[in-house]
């Protein structure tokens, strides 16, 4: 055999599995420069902060009003018709949107458009239901 066969059979060299795994060290280097920070921001905050304990700190706080009554208060079941008619119209929206970006290439073919037409139908019929059922009313 001539010398040229012996070094391509060799596959990988060693410097190219030490470029390896030395891409690797950097990462979980730069990853625990990264826990580390985290970790002092914690720790100097811990340490810089004022101690003044006083007994609003413990209070609930929500919208700068002062609490008023017990915390557990029971909210009208009839709320969640509102978010299930949401969410049916958000994820209509996230179809008619692809659809009117590709309804320029496909335009000659009747077929994209006539099932935009029963999608779009379907959802009117459901939102009709809903208006006779008289869902839609707040009172």
């Amino acid at each position: 055999m001539f010398a040229g066969a012996s070094t391509r059979r060799r596959g990988r060299g060693a410097g190219d599995v030490t470029q390896y795994f030395w891409q690797y060290g950097t990462l979980g280097a730069l990853s625990l420069l990264g826990v580390g920070f985290v970790a002092f921001a914690f720790g100097a905050n811990r340490v810089m902060r004022p101690r003044k304990p006083r007994p609003e700190k413990y209070t609930t706080y929500e919208c700068g009003v002062d609490p008023v009554g017990e915390g557990w208060s029971q909210t009208q079941i009839r709320y969640y018709i509102f978010a299930f008619l949401f969410v049916i119209f958000d994820v209509e929206s996230v179809f008619l949107f692809p659809f009117a970006t590709v309804f320029e290439k496909f335009s000659r073919s009747g077929l994209v458009v006539t099932e935009m037409i029963v999608f779009v139908l379907i959802l009117a019929v459901g939102l009709l239901y809903a208006w006779k059922k008289k869902v839609l009313e707040w009172l």
